[in-house]
């Protein structure tokens, strides 16, 4: 079960709040990528994001390693699985109270009908159909 008061999971929302880092990760989907190669589509210099980088480093998303003289980044999704995880809570709920609110307008257009006379008082249901048939 996620922590809901976890320090760490502020990090990864605040880490996502933006949408250039949210880019980069993106972009690390398809594997590892240099902080330069990271850097190109925004026109940003080499400094401002390996600022955006530190951000997504200290949120757990990402990880940086030195091959020579390039630095490397690999996406690091197990917070994000913690973020889903904690926004899945809200998922339910909302999937909930979209299926109470289906069913009352159900409900709604049934007793519409059944004033304008279009429907039988009690709805169609596959026990009151083959009871029909027999």
């Amino acid at each position: 079960m996620v922590e809901f008061q976890a320090p760490h999971l502020d990090a990864v929302f605040h880490a996502l709040s933006d949408p250039t880092r949210r880019a980069m990760l993106h972009r690390l989907t398809d594997g590892q990528r240099s902080v330069s190669e990271l850097a190109t589509p925004f026109n940003m210099s080499l400094a401002g994001a390996s600022k955006h980088i530190k951000v997504l480093e200290g949120a757990g998303l990402v990880r940086r390693h030195v091959q020579g003289r390039t630095h490397m980044c690999q996406l690091e999704a197990a917070r994000l699985a913690e973020a889903q995880e904690w926004l899945r809570t809200y998922e339910r709920f909302w999937t909930s109270r979209l299926e109470d609110l289906e069913e009352i307008l159900r409900e709604e257009d049934r007793a519409t009908a059944q004033a304008a006379g279009k429907l039988p008082e009690k709805p169609s249901t596959p026990e009151n159909t083959s009871r029909r048939q027999k």
